[in-house]
Formats: C-alpha cells, sequence, structure tokens
C-alpha cells in the first residue's frame, strides 16, 4: 500500500493565514519568518498535494479551484490541532473567568472563542459582559471584569496594553451619494452618545474640512447604528469588524468625505498578573480578533 501524505500543520498554518491576512508578506511578519520562508513553504504544500494552490491576480494572489478546497480542509485540520492541544493542555484548569467586549466583537467573532475556549476547558466557568467601553474599563478597574477589550487607547489606565490599530471607516448605504447629492445640506451623522471614539474621530475630520454636519440619530446599541445606515437616515463612522451585508464602507474620494485615522483596541485588566485561565481566554480572544485585523 502508498505511503500516506501528512501534511505539516505549520505550512497549512502559513496558506490559511496569508489568505485572512490578504497578503503572504503580511504572514511572514505575523508568524515571525522571511518571505522565502514563506514562498518555499507553499511550495512544499503544493507539491504535496499535486496542484496549484494560487494563481496571480493583478498584483496579487488568488486561489485556484483547488486552493479553495484546500483552505477549507486546513481551517478545519488547525481548528481541530488547536483543540487537541489546549484540551490536553488544560485539562487541570478550572475557575472563573470574566470578560468584558465592545459589541462590535461580541455579534461577530465571540462565539468562534466561546466555542474554543469551553471544548478545551470544560471547567472553567466564563461570564461575559456586553457593553460600553468607558463603562467596562470602569469595571475592570473595580475589579467586576478580570478583563475588558476595548476601543480607545486606555486612557492611561493601569494595567491595559494596545493590541492593534483598525481603521476607522464612513459606513452607509451602498447608494449614498456622498456629498455632491447632499447640496448645501449638513452631513448627517449616525452615532453613540459621547464618550466614543469613532464619534469624536468623525466630528473631527467633518470640522477640519469646514463641511457642516447633523446628529440625525444616537443610540447606545450597535445594531441601531446599522438599522439607521441602513434606513438612509445618515451615515456613521466605525470599523468594518461585523458590518452587515446591506452596508458599504463608503471610499473618502468617491463621495468627498474626510479620510478618517485607526483606532485604537486596548487590552483592560484588573490585575497586573491573570490567573491561569483569565490569560489563557485572553489569548484565544487575542488569537481569533488577530486572525481577521490585519
Amino acid at each position: 500500500m502508498a505511503a500516506r501524505t501528512n501534511l505539516d500543520m505549520d505550512v497549512l498554518r502559513t496558506f490559511v493565514t496569508g489568505f485572512e491576512l490578504g497578503s503572504f508578506a503580511r504572514a511572514a511578519e505575523r508568524l515571525g519568518r522571511s518571505q522565502s520562508a514563506v514562498s518555499t513553504q507553499l511550495r512544499k504544500l503544493e507539491e504535496q498535494v499535486g496542484q496549484p494552490l494560487v494563481q496571480k491576480a493583478g498584483r496579487g494572489l488568488a486561489l485556484t479551484a483547488a486552493g479553495e478546497s484546500m483552505l477549507g480542509y486546513a481551517k478545519r485540520l488547525l481548528e481541530l490541532n488547536d483543540e487537541a492541544v489546549d484540551r490536553l493542555r488544560g485539562t487541570e484548569l478550572e475557575g472563573w473567568a470574566r470578560l468584558g467586549l465592545v459589541q462590535d466583537f461580541a455579534e461577530s467573532w465571540l462565539p468562534a472563542v466561546l466555542k474554543r475556549f469551553s471544548r478545551a476547558y470544560p471547567r472553567v466557568r466564563i461570564e461575559v459582559q456586553v457593553g460600553l467601553g468607558a463603562q467596562l474599563i470602569e469595571k475592570t478597574l473595580k475589579d467586576e471584569l478580570d478583563v475588558a477589550l476595548v476601543w480607545g487607547d486606555g486612557g492611561g489606565a493601569p494595567h491595559a496594553q494596545r493590541v492593534a490599530d483598525v481603521p476607522i471607516r464612513w459606513i452607509g448605504p451602498p447608494d449614498w451619494p456622498g456629498l455632491a447629492g447632499l447640496g448645501r445640506e449638513p452631513v448627517p451623522l449616525a452615532a453613540f452618545a459621547p464618550p466614543c471614539t469613532f464619534r469624536s474621530a468623525a466630528v473631527s475630520a467633518l470640522d477640519a474640512r469646514g463641511l457642516p454636519w447633523r446628529l440625525v440619530f444616537t443610540s447606545p446599541s450597535l445594531s441601531g447604528l446599522w438599522a439607521a445606515a441602513e434606513g438612509g437616515l445618515g451615515i456613521t463612522a466605525r470599523t468594518a469588524v461585523g458590518l452587515p451585508k446591506t452596508l458599504s464602507v463608503l471610499d473618502p474620494a468617491a463621495t468627498g468625505l474626510p479620510s478618517l485615522p485607526n483606532a485604537a483596541l486596548t487590552l483592560h485588566q484588573a490585575e497586573a498578573e491573570l490567573s491561569p485561565a483569565v490569560a489563557r481566554l485572553t489569548d484565544i480572544l487575542l488569537e481569533t480578533i488577530g486572525a481577521h485585523v490585519a
């Protein structure tokens, strides 16, 4: 009987990371490898499966039909690999883990985080609170949460670390006419009540350009902002995290809107040293987000 081919997990992880980040150069940086080493790994994977997995598409790369299939298998294999390692390493882990999240992540990636963590560490009980960043920070300071992932630079809070910078985008319906379609009307803006990183960024950018604006909708709910934008009431400024399919990122060049800065993503901890259970939950959370936020 012919020997079976064993796919290399490191190679599969590079392959998946490259397409999750949209670039094998970014994958090399994320994984701490040179670009030539990543190219060698990709060639090795193609040799193992006997088919080309990527093809040139303009200045970048795209998956072939075989590559699409391989990507699906690779994600499943890596998920099973990570689950097995987590489970065996964490058989004795127990206790409580109290996590705070802003709505963007709770509505998009929280289910994947909880699924992976609960399978690996069934003896750890998790409490999750979803809310506004300022409220979650206050709860970590009062030791009512172990960790909280929020927007903003941390404001000098103790035990806060910046984990990513994510581009802020103008969000609206795909057919939003841009400034030209507004005539002399002010830009209709939907936003959270202050303090809000995104509201401040939008207002500052509009004011810097001398563009009039008016607040047409406020809500403490992210779904409320999406509904206002989808209904044509106004546009909003957020990241593209969890963006509904009914809405689009609005191009400043095409719409006449000013460019927006990045939003800092910050992890706040109640204590400098995390318990083993909280530390592992935090690791999985940041790994999940890191796979999506380039």
